[in-house]
């Protein structure tokens, strides 16, 4: 065999191993947020992983590194999970189980840990397929479907749909950022959603962004006028 057909074969069983590992993390992930209600559903997490992919051909990232973190990105988020510890537990113990070498392993804890939008506090992304997974997701946060995980999240928490005598949060802690007291619905546009666009990492999530936020701001100045009878 010459070293170019020895080089195609290994490449090829690499190919298979990686789409099974792929195969294994939907089904997990199907399982995890399968009766979620609060907008961290499957469909969510399908979509990111398909964004994931289409901006990792664009930026020249590792399809497979986005594209399994993006189908894990919020196992371990402490929204979905009895404590931020059990979330991690479950994410590696799953993670140490697939046939996937520790770099491999470790660079997808790394992008997941880093990911979460937290007030804006998180620091930057160290990798370029940190920065694919994390334009994904935040991407599939605005326009009309980020406008439907809104009140579809705001409905699972009990918060109301807008307050007028609730001011928006212009600076938040973590725990503030986190908390679920005196939220609403259309708060949250401002204090994420509408802050999100500038804090993409790549040019076609920017690009991608631009367009979605723009839907967002006609549809808030829609809903003011509906809001006061209008």
């Amino acid at each position: 065999m010459t070293d170019e057909s020895r080089s195609g074969v290994l490449e090829s069983a690499r190919d298979r191993q990686q789409a099974e590992v792929l195969q294994a993390a939907e089904g997990f992930a199907r399982g995890v947020h399968a009766a979620d209600r609060s907008g961290h559903d499957w469909p969510h997490i399908e979509r990111v992983a398909e964004l994931a992919e289409r901006l990792a051909e664009a930026e020249g990232a590792d399809r497979f590194i986005c594209r399994l973190a993006a189908l894990l990105h919020d196992v371990s988020d402490p929204k979905l999970n009895a404590s931020k510890e059990a979330g991690e537990r479950l994410l590696q113990d799953w993670l140490h189980g697939q046939p996937i070498s520790a770099e491999a392993r470790d660079h997808v804890l790394d992008i997941i840990a880093t990911m979460s939008y937290n007030g804006g506090h998180n620091p930057p992304m160290r990798t370029l397929e940190g920065q694919v997974v994390q334009d994904a997701d935040r991407v599939d946060a605005l326009g009309a479907v980020g406008i439907a995980r809104t009140f579809v999240y705001a409905g699972a928490k009990g918060h109301s749909m807008h307050d007028p005598a609730l001011c928006s949060r212009e600076a938040m802690s973590v725990e503030e950022y986190r908390s679920e007291r005196n939220q609403t619905a259309v708060n949250h546009f401002y204090e994420k959603l509408l802050r999100l666009k500038d804090r993409m990492n790549t040019a076609t999530g920017r690009q991608l962004a631009e367009e979605r936020h723009a839907f967002m701001e006609r549809f808030l100045e829609q809903f003011y006028r509906e809001w006061e009878g209008r």
